[in-house]
């Protein structure tokens, strides 16, 4: 989102005897901490071995608190009305909390309590009288992991790229502290290049459909923003009148060796695989829950990391003005129709990784993003930034569900001497039925649903992707019939 990007102003001392340190509130930080708007993320981490919390408030005070000013600061608003961060002393056991669960139980039945307790944490809004953190110490074991660590994070802090460097600047690689842990290397979609070459030709058409794409794209996102709601479907509730829907979060998890197996087959990307699995997996859901409302008019928010980036950086380095990866919320979203499953389809459903191939493909070629954000920039100058998270909050609840992943560590990591088992994120607080997010982490690719309580059926839905999932690996491993 544009405007978050503001260089870091040099803190300043007022005297000896009082000492306040500010900086302004990035524009999609005030969007994101409205009336209408708490979004927050989740980070799980899941321990090996029993969680001893003794060094919890050591690590959060050394480690954590130094990491970025805003771990450290309040939002409020000056005297010109203008929302500022301001620096306080963090009271941490406040950010710090460890359930008393039942004793003596069966992981099943912890597992149901974590669930229940992480259902509620994600619902619960920050109070604005402190930062907007907190950090939660289950110490009970699961079928998953011997005990969790549960991070909240005010989305207003950052974005998940922002979030996960300040996470992965607390961690270890396990097996060898004193070594750097390792990243995939990123995938970089192909953009038209609209500078005129002798050596290129295509570059004309290609610059033209660019053009063609973009009004049509940031068309449709005014539409869909405004006056084009989906329809209502068993992933669609539609209910505007509850502002934060309560949710149930799932995991299951992919190998990546199998999903790159399927992106060789079809010349995609990782992106374009998994896109195409949870389009799958959805139409399959809906078609399950209500046969009558399998193709109903579903859209996706696809969110985009709008860095230019080759990988993750330090929080040090993200914080500098003119970064090259800013710290903040740097992203932006595509609306992605999900296919309709058509007996086609259904019969080959490696159709589907291509048809989300195809459409965001085309939706990359268009600066859509980038209307959007300067839009959200004149929203805030001529209405205020309330006025623009309703805009956004409006976006969000036109749409079916949002999708979004990033990019996790190859080695495994470890806490204060505690070996992580695996981790995953969500994001809470948007008015939508479903959220998915996916992370990878070990040659695997964790993926987290967050669906509306009492609405949808978690279960099921995890069910109907991992079917979707080994339906089109199945079809990746056949031989080649010529139409795929």
């Amino acid at each position: 989102m544009e405007g978050e990007a503001q260089e870091y102003k040099a803190m300043e001392f007022k005297g000896e005897e009082e000492e306040e340190v500010t900086e302004p509130v990035s524009p999609t930080g005030q969007y994101f901490n409205s009336s209408v708007l708490s979004i927050c993320i989740l980070a799980v981490l899941e321990s090996e071995v029993p969680i001893d919390d003794s060094l919890t408030m050591t690590l959060l005070k050394d480690v954590f608190l130094p990491i970025n000013p805003r771990f450290s600061s309040v939002m409020v608003t000056d005297k010109n009305g203008e929302k500022q961060w301001k620096r306080v002393e963090v009271q941490l056991q406040n950010h710090v909390n460890i359930p008393v669960f039942p004793s003596g139980l069966s992981a099943t039945s912890y597992e149901n309590y974590f669930d229940d307790y992480i259902s509620r944490t994600a619902l619960k809004r920050f109070p604005q009288s402190q930062p907007l953190w907190e950090i939660h110490v289950v110490k009970y074991p699961t079928s998953k992991a011997a005990g969790n660590i549960i991070f909240k994070l005010h989305h207003a802090l950052g974005d998940g790229f922002s979030l996960m460097g300040a996470l992965l600047s607390c961690l270890q690689r396990a097996d060898n502290p004193s070594l750097s842990l390792t990243f995939p290397a990123p995938q970089f979609p192909s953009n038209p290049d609209c500078g005129f070459s002798k050596m290129n030709i295509n570059i004309v058409p290609k610059c033209i459909s660019s053009i063609f794409n973009t009004v049509s794209d940031f068309g449709w996102s005014l539409l869909k923003s405004r006056f084009v709601e989906d329809s209502r479907s068993p992933i669609r509730s539609g209910d505007e009148e509850v502002q934060f829907k309560p949710i149930v979060i799932s995991t299951f998890t992919f190998s990546l060796d199998h999903i790159k197996q399927i992106k060789s087959r079809l010349g995609v990307t990782i992106n374009d695989v998994i896109t195409g699995i949870i389009f799958y997996g959805t139409r399959l859901y809906m078609q399950t829950a209500d046969d009558k409302s399998t193709n109903a008019h579903s859209t996706a928010l696809v969110l985009l990391n709008t860095r230019t980036i080759s990988g993750y950086r330090s929080v040090k380095e993200m914080i500098k003005p003119d970064a090259e990866s800013p710290w903040g919320n740097q992203f932006g979203f595509l609306h992605v129709s999900v296919p309709e499953l058509t007996d086609s389809r259904f019969s080959k459903p490696l159709e589907f990784v291509k048809i989300a191939q195809e459409i965001i493909q085309r939706k990359r070629s268009s600066l859509a993003v980038n209307l959007t954000g300067r839009l959200l920039e004149i929203l805030r100058k001529f209405r205020g930034p309330e006025a623009t998270a309703m805009y956004i909050r409006k976006t969000l609840f036109n749409s079916s569900m949002t999708i979004s992943n990033i990019i996790g560590p190859v080695d495994k990591m470890a806490v204060a001497n505690h070996p992580i088992k695996g981790f995953y994120f969500m994001v809470v607080g948007v008015p939508q039925s479903l959220t998915i997010t996916m992370v990878s982490y070990t040659g695997k690719l964790r993926v987290a649903v967050g669906t509306e309580k009492g609405f949808m059926d978690s279960q099921k839905f995890k069910s109907c992707i991992e079917t979707a999932f080994e339906m089109i690996f199945k079809s990746s491993c056949e031989k080649p019939s010529g139409i795929v």
